[in-house]
């Protein structure tokens, strides 16, 4: 590795350099934010030894160290060391009972209570209020989902792991990570948001824990599907016997409104008091032999990675971007090569759930192990919104490639995702034929109108620019202008105080010469009478 680069990482923080010789690999138990995670053995303890694939990677890797390497707390995954000469990789503890969304989601989950619902969500809660409370510069974790929970001690203890989209609360955030069924909406609506996503994110956990669904499962898709939902209003189903406090809770903490939200500490706060009327938390959960063998997360992988798509939709268009100037300078249209991308050459493939997990009944949460049980009057259910339909913007005229041949157009599609590729056309029927153009005509003025967006933000962050530099040389001008008239003003008043003195002089030596008459030098003494 370059020097530069371990002088980077030397700078990261206060992390034990480990031997990788010293590690030795188990087997692969999952995939976070960057690389694989194995199960591996390090000087008698079992640990996670999470690896860098790409140089991609790199700087998730790098967050994620620096990130662990400042916090310490026991609802947070410990950070052992890293090794970074001949391997980059993160060294930690290890969590024997896998993430929180395998236990709620596979179909060989066990069983658990009311009371270690409660204490997951109050533990996530009390390891992103250290992090909102963090000094000098707190921490915002911002991928915060129950993939990213590890369990611990037969699932009584919950951590909170994979900090490679962490970032510091000072930071002007502008990059859009996070999953999307946990994804607050201010995330991918706009380019500055605060800790109060976390809260969001933490509501949704909440909700999934309680009902053991996992958020938004009815929809499907893409990620894209999802964050249209969130951005409408479109929230998880009320729970059926839920207990009002808790609905309340998690209801504030998923407003669109991030003011609305309550602060972490005040999570905290709410969550220890409703903590007192649950038990059975500590009871260890039944997990099966082969619960964390290889194989598993594969279905967490499926659901999870693919809701991380805003970043690679701004490289993809990033990539067009630069494929359209490069063509445009030289003067030639050719389509974009997109075989190099593996996501245009895999088949689109739709997985259906043979049977759903279950549906919750008057009474309580209903699976089908005893899982969790409230008792309360059932809360009406969150109102429907209105169902928002696309329209193109302007009657489509369809073109077909056999009387006017335009490759750029026929290929442009190919940029687009998967999933919103058209399905190749019947060729012996007409209608399939025009659809299949029209889809890729609406994806051409797609791109199109993307390009045209991204450009104008560079134009506009450029003219900001600029007008920055305008006022502060304005500002400069208008101070010299009063400078100058202040020194005028000065020089003034000088010449005027000078020509006052001139007459003040003058007008002392006349009236000197008024008071003293003048003498030759004699002087006349009164002579005396004679007596």
């Amino acid at each position: 590795m370059a020097n530069r680069d371990k002088l980077f990482l030397s700078k990261l923080g206060d992390v034990e350099e480990i031997d990788y010789n010293e590690i030795e690999l188990i087997q692969i138990v999952g995939k976070g934010s960057f690389g694989v995670v194995y199960k591996g053995l390090w000087r008698g303890d079992y640990v996670a030894v999470k690896h860098i694939e790409s140089e991609a990677e790199r700087k998730a890797f790098a967050i994620e160290l620096r990130q662990l390497s400042r916090v310490c707390h026991d609802n947070i995954v410990k950070l052992h060391g890293a090794c970074t000469v001949d391997r980059f990789c993160l060294v930690m503890e290890f969590a024997e009972g896998g993430s929180l969304y395998n236990v709620l989601h596979y179909l060989s989950r066990p069983a658990y209570t009311a009371g270690h619902a409660v204490h997951w969500a109050l533990q996530c809660a009390r390891g992103v209020a250290y992090l909102h409370n963090m000094k000098p510069k707190a921490v915002i974790h911002r991928d915060l989902k129950s993939p990213n929970l590890l369990l611990i001690k037969d699932g009584t203890i919950l951590k909170i792991c994979d900090f490679g989209t962490a970032c510091e609360r000072k930071t002007y955030m502008t990059n859009n990570k996070g999953s999307a069924a946990w994804m607050a909406p201010e995330v991918f609506e706009s380019s500055n948001y605060t800790e109060k996503c976390d809260v969001f994110s933490w509501g949704v956990i909440l909700w999934e824990v309680l009902s053991r669904q996992r958020p938004f499962s009815d929809i499907g898709g893409s990620a894209y599907r999802i964050m249209w939902a969130v951005h409408k209003g479109d929230r998880p189903p009320l729970i059926d016997g839920c207990p009002k406090p808790l609905e309340m809770l998690y209801t504030r903490c998923w407003d669109k409104n991030p003011s609305i939200r309550p602060s972490m500490e005040e999570v905290v706060r709410i969550m220890t008091a409703l903590f007192t009327f649950v038990s059975g938390y500590d009871v260890p959960l039944q997990f099966e032999d082969n619960f964390l063998g290889e194989g598993e997360g594969e279905e967490e992988e499926e659901y999870c990675e693919t809701e991380n798509t805003l970043e690679s939709q701004s490289n993809l268009i990033d990539s067009y971007i630069e494929n359209l100037r490069s063509s445009t300078m030289n003067g030639i249209k050719e389509p974009m090569e997109m075989n190099s991308d593996p996501r245009f050459s895999t088949p689109l493939v739709i997985s259906v759930e043979p049977e759903p997990f279950g549906y919750i009944n008057q009474n309580g949460m209903k699976t089908e192990e005893e899982d969790v049980d409230f008792n309360s009057p059932t809360p009406d259910r969150m109102p429907p919104l209105a169902p928002t339909f696309l329209q193109p913007k302007s009657p489509f005229r369809p073109v077909f490639c056999n009387s006017c041949p335009q490759p750029e157009v026929d290929n442009m599609y190919l940029m687009l995702d998967p999933q919103f590729h058209p399905i190749p056309p019947d060729t012996s029927c007409q209608q399939s034929i025009q659809i299949f153009e029209q889809h890729k005509q609406l994806a051409h003025e797609y791109l199109e109108v993307q390009t045209e967006m991204a450009y104008l933000q560079q134009h506009m962050q450029d003219l900001s620019e600029r007008l920055s530099v305008t006022a502060e040389q304005q500002q400069e001008e208008e101070e010299i202008r009063k400078l100058e008239k202040e020194k005028e003003q000065l020089l003034q008043l000088h010449r005027n105080l000078k020509i006052q003195l001139e007459l003040l002089k003058q007008q002392r030596g006349d009236r000197s010469q008024q008071e003293e008459p003048w003498t030759d030098g004699w002087v006349v003494v009164p002579h005396p009478r004679p007596t």
